[in-house]
């Protein structure tokens, strides 16, 4: 069974949030994944979509695998945090932190070897 990877860093979104996507699609197949993603209204499945379809890409190009792919793993982690100060009332300040994620996609191509 060949393992095709795909990555995607310093996404722009809480890994919660990508999580809940990554876990609508794990287990499908990827060309199937691909039309559940296009039509999600979350933010975090266009980011979803576009590793997925690099995954796909890669394992067409670098491997020539045309068979069915299926997404076998699909996570979300943590990358770095902006943490900004924003000024509050009495002279307080109030702390901002935006996160951002890290994505990885793995195909497999279901054969044995």
């Amino acid at each position: 069974m060949m393992e095709i990877r795909a990555m995607t860093k310093y996404l722009p979104i809480s890994p919660h949030k990508l999580a809940m996507v990554c876990a609508k699609v794990r287990g499908m197949d990827a060309e199937q994944a691909l039309v559940v993603l296009e039509y999600m209204p979350q933010k975090g499945a266009d980011f979803v979509y576009k590793t997925v379809a690099s995954a796909i890409a890669n394992a067409r190009n670098n491997f020539d695998v045309n068979s069915d792919l299926k997404i076998a793993s699909i996570w979300a982690g943590e990358g770095p945090k902006f943490k900004r100060y924003k000024a509050g009332a009495r002279g307080r300040y109030k702390p901002r932190v935006r996160r951002q994620s890290h994505l990885w996609v793995v195909l497999s191509d279901g054969e044995e070897n």
